[in-house]
């Protein structure tokens, strides 16, 4: 029999089994016969043998695990929400080719986004655009493509967008309704002071002002209503309370409610987000009880449908000891390729695929190789003994890795791998050094 491992990221498990109470790791990681981690049925090890390191890393399963728990959320309320990939936290073609695949709807911040939901397959119809500063060439782009709505975000866009269409287009008004929950102030949107959407302030508003004015527009169609109060959301009653805003300011052109994201996913084995069916729930209760059953509902999910069916995987090049003050392990990536840590302090878990099943006795400070004393993954992470040539990897990188990668450095951003019964398939490249020359004139 398998000997039993300890509890923990990449632990917990009988070897060959899945990789217990881990709520940081893709689902259907586990540890195989050879002490590995294996991500979608692929042993890490081969996987960065064959691809390199730094690499982002996907078990497609759960991307799909994730697209149908909301769908399903869904359907046991009885009720045909539509459900918008924020394709922000993850803009690569595989993943938008996907969601399609699946059903869902898309969210797009910007013509490059909107370009690769195109690309990717996405029904015009099913694709929204976002954005506070939309320019001229990405609202002509959008009309043309014939996408479902537009959300305004300001006076200035609404001048825009009736000076630029020369056909109804529909629209929804973004509103500000000044919730502000606990998270990242970075991450944070709801609330009064913030540059998106129109604010409520005393009464209705700017956001009363907005309606106004796009109801007597003869091209844009308002027929309904968006918040997005933030991300990485642990609270659930924030959500009512956002809804229930928004209630203030429908009348009978209000056919759609869009109630945005922002469910928190688990970064580290002691975050507790809510679950996707009781997210999914408070918002359908909350729509149902404000608006009654003639609206319909849209959320838009980005980090919890992709953040946790990710890893990043690196090879440690140095592990050095400061004696009495901390034992630095530096890694071929880090800010290039994770800059949320450096951006919003975020927390991660991270070990050794090498020894996935060992128990992480050693503290140590994962660090970068950028020519930053910021650059620092996790602060203090415990590993099973570090050694340089073993390929260590950081959970729950799925969202805003790859949408946030640069080249500092002159570092050419990682691939990204699919990885699915076994088999992976490299859905981007990556980069050569002649891409960080392509651009040049």
């Amino acid at each position: 029999m398998a000997e039993q491992v300890q509890t923990g990221p990449g632990s917990g498990a009988l070897a060959g089994d899945p990789i217990a109470g881990s709520a940081v790791l893709p689902l259907g990681s586990r540890l195989n016969e050879r002490g590995h981690l294996e991500i979608g049925g692929c042993d890490l090890l081969d996987l960065v043998e064959a691809h390199g390191t730094p690499a982002y890393v996907y078990a497609e399963d759960d991307l799909r695990a994730r697209a149908r728990a909301y769908r399903e959320a869904f359907e046991r309320r009885g009720t045909g929400g539509e459900i918008l990939f924020a394709s922000k936290a993850f803009p690569a073609t595989a993943a938008y080719r996907l969601f399609a695949e699946e059903g869902l709807s898309v969210d797009v911040a910007s013509g490059g986004e909107l370009h690769i939901a195109l690309a990717a397959g996405f029904d015009p119809a099913r694709i929204h655009m976002h954005g506070n500063n939309k320019t001229d060439e990405e609202i002509l782009m959008a009309a043309r493509a014939g996408i479902g709505h537009l959300i305004l975000d300001s006076f200035d866009e609404i001048e825009r967008a009736e000076r630029l269409l020369d056909a109804p287009m529909k629209v929804l008004i973004r509103v500000t309704p000044g919730v502000k929950p606990s998270t990242h102030d970075f991450i944070t949107t709801g609330q009064l002071d913030s540059k998106f959407g129109f604010g409520m302030g005393d009464g209705a508003g700017q956001a009363a002002a907005a309606i106004e004015r796009a109801l007597a527009s003869d091209t844009l169609e308002l027929v309904g209503l968006h918040a997005h109060i933030g991300s990485q959301i642990f609270e659930l009653e924030p959500y009512r309370l956002a809804i229930a805003a928004l209630g203030e300011l429908a009348g009978e052109w209000c056919e759609v409610v869009d109630v945005g994201g922002g469910l928190g996913v688990a970064y580290t084995e002691e975050d507790r987000p809510p679950t996707i069916d009781d997210y999914v729930g408070v918002k359908v209760a909350g729509v149902r009880e404000v608006f009654g059953d003639g609206v319909r509902i849209m959320v838009e999910p980005g980090r919890s449908l992709v953040a946790n069916a990710g890893v990043t995987a690196y090879r440690i090049g140095t592990v050095k000891e400061i004696p009495g003050v901390r034992t630095y392990v530096a890694v071929d990536g880090g800010m290039s390729d994770n800059l949320r840590p450096m951006l919003y302090g975020s927390r991660y878990e991270a070990l050794i695929a090498d020894r996935a099943g060992e128990e992480p006795d050693t503290l140590v400070t994962v660090a970068g190789m950028h020519c930053e004393s910021g650059d620092v993954l996790v602060r203090d992470a415990r590993l099973a003994a570090p050694a340089v040539g073993d390929v260590l990897v950081t959970p729950a990188t799925g969202a805003y890795g790859h949408a946030m990668a640069s080249n500092y450095n002159g570092v050419t951003r990682p691939p990204v791998i699919f990885c699915r019964d076994g088999e992976a398939r490299v859905v981007v490249r990556r980069e050569t050094y002649d891409d960080l020359t392509a651009r040049d004139v």
